[in-house]
């Protein structure tokens, strides 16, 4: 048994795991003093760059992602692996995925999209002095590397065409905190 802020955890079980994702069903207390069950979703933690060009326009990729059903337009975003840092992750994705390395990383921030019951920590940066180099995308990857201005990319995050939230959070620190070509 332990406390878990207000909540109290009598047992935890692991209900299913793979690479990307464990899930567990925790016996518990709940805050009101009534027992409870409650499930978890562990995620691969990851990553979400945007690649900003000299010209002040980003670099995302167009794909179809499984779990939505449908294609989406987003920054480079993949998990980070097992001993490796945040910032290797991103350099690695962003190679991986768009063909493009940058002289010029920036963290913006971490954000946790979902918080009731997934925890899926993505740590996001901002990719500059860009220079291309081969793609090297997984089976699973199909990728349309989409050029636009930030501006533009600003508007369709408005316009709810890009609703990836890491993507939204980066794209509006990027176009409020004006960072340099």
């Amino acid at each position: 048994m332990r406390s878990h802020g207000p909540w109290t955890i009598h047992s935890s079980q692991h209900i299913y795991g793979d690479a990307w994702i464990d899930v567990n069903l925790d016996q518990v207390t709940r805050p009101d003093g009534k027992p409870g069950t409650y499930t978890t979703v562990q995620l691969k933690h990851g990553v979400c760059v945007i690649a900003l060009d000299e010209r002040q326009r980003v670099h995302l990729t167009r794909e179809f992602h499984y779990a939505v059903g449908r294609v989406t337009l987003e920054g480079v975003s993949g998990g980070i692996e097992v001993d490796e840092s945040p910032e290797l992750a991103a350099a690695r994705e962003l190679a991986e995925e768009l063909g493009l390395t940058a002289a010029r990383w920036t963290r913006l921030c971490q954000v946790d999209p979902f918080t009731a019951a997934i925890d899926s920590t993505v740590d996001l940066y901002l990719a500059q002095q860009l220079t291309e180099c081969p793609t090297a995308p997984e089976g699973t990857e199909q990728i349309e590397h989409v050029v636009l201005p930030l501006a533009e990319a600003v508007e369709l995050v408005r316009q709810s065409q890009i609703t990836h939230a890491p993507t939204c959070v980066a794209l509006l620190r990027i176009a409020r905190d004006g960072y340099e070509k």
